[in-house]
């Protein structure tokens, strides 16, 4: 919809409106009110080149378009109907829970091991594993790909589908080598469509899927679906969003906790939603009231980190990881949570997408 500044255009500034919109293959049609006449376009108007071009008429008020900015992840997409399966389970019908340690120490594989064998245990369904980690200080922990191979052997000892975070492009070929089932994109690369791209291309025709984790700073929920929508053009849409806290941080809490956002990205996009309670909070005390609150929004699952003793654990999990015991009491709770809600959402699976 195209606002002019005065009532109406004049034969002149309407022909060469039309001369515009007709190049990106727009027809226009004047609709006039009472006080002003406004132009609707017809046909797509999702081009940004377009957007700006009408935009910078000195005659034009504002442009406001009506179809989503994102084509494959919106919720009237081609893809609508796609499904995401996670070690049996279908994201978004089931409650899926990740879980497992923030990062992997080399020196002692065994707490891997260990932790792996208790969120199974708890009723995880996949685990989460850090190998590379990235740190605000270069003289930080940074991880170490030897870290992998625990991985994947933890895979092989439990049978759990395995989750990693890449953050380049060695990182994106090592776990490819490994057949890691699920990527994951942290809060500091979601925006970086070079690396989005990237991994969108290495996936095709994959049955990987990537946690999508919402940019620390990330403004509009458009900015986080078209983060997505960068990895599903490359041909895999197994994309899941992942909000996790951003920034300005809370006071007591390590970020803005942002689980509520969940309804507001069902109503725009079909793609599952697995919200990350432990970064959102940074406290393990405070995890499990944060997980119950990401499934009464209506969360289609949680990634937590569990540890089967935290103080002795690397990276964030002294702090902000849960023991097997919590987290299994968690996963009954969430669950039923999940069960609970599902009449409540169908309104969200039912409605149109938000304009």
């Amino acid at each position: 919809m195209i606002i002019p500044k005065e009532s109406k255009l004049t034969t002149e500034q309407e022909a060469e409106l039309r001369k515009i919109t007709g190049e990106f293959g727009i027809a226009l049609q004047p609709i006039a009110g009472e006080h002003r006449t406004i132009y609707a376009m017809l046909g797509d108007e999702r081009d940004e080149l377009l957007i700006s071009r009408l935009e910078g008429l000195d005659y034009i008020d504002r442009v406001d378009t009506i179809q989503q900015p994102f084509k494959l992840m919106a919720k009237d997409s081609e893809l609508a109907h796609h499904k995401i399966r996670a070690n049996g389970r279908v994201v978004g019908d089931d409650f899926l829970v990740i879980a497992g340690q923030c990062t992997i120490d080399p020196r002692n594989p065994s707490f891997f091991y260990e932790t792996a064998h208790a969120c199974k245990e708890a009723g995880a369904d996949v685990l989460r594993g850090g190998v590379w980690k990235p740190r605000t200080s270069p003289h930080s922990y940074q991880g170490d790909a030897k870290a992998m191979e625990i991985l994947v052997e933890a895979r092989a000892r439990t049978g759990l589908p395995v989750d990693t975070e890449v953050m380049e492009s060695e990182h994106i070929h090592i776990a490819l080598d490994a057949d890691v089932d699920m990527f994951q994109v942290g809060a500091r690369n979601a925006l970086n469509y070079g690396l989005l791209k990237e991994i969108g291309r290495s996936i095709k025709d994959r049955r990987t899927i990537v946690l999508l984790k919402r940019s620390i700073h990330m403004g509009k929920l458009d900015e986080f679906i078209l983060a997505a929508e960068y990895i599903a053009v490359g041909g895999n849409p197994n994309v899941v969003l992942c909000p996790r806290g951003t920034l300005p941080a809370m006071d007591g809490y390590r970020n803005h906790p942002d689980e509520c956002i969940t309804p507001l990205l069902k109503e725009k996009t079909w793609a599952p939603v697995v919200v990350d309670p432990s970064h959102a909070v940074g406290k393990a005390s405070y995890v499990p009231f944060a997980c119950l609150a990401a499934a009464s929004y209506g969360a289609d699952g949680i990634c937590v980190e569990a540890h089967v003793n935290p103080k002795l654990g690397i990276g964030d999990d002294p702090k902000q990881a849960i023991t097997p015991d919590v987290l299994a009491k968690v996963i009954r709770d969430v669950r039923a949570i999940h069960a609970m809600q599902q009449p409540h959402l169908q309104h969200l699976h039912l409605a149109k997408p938000a304009r």
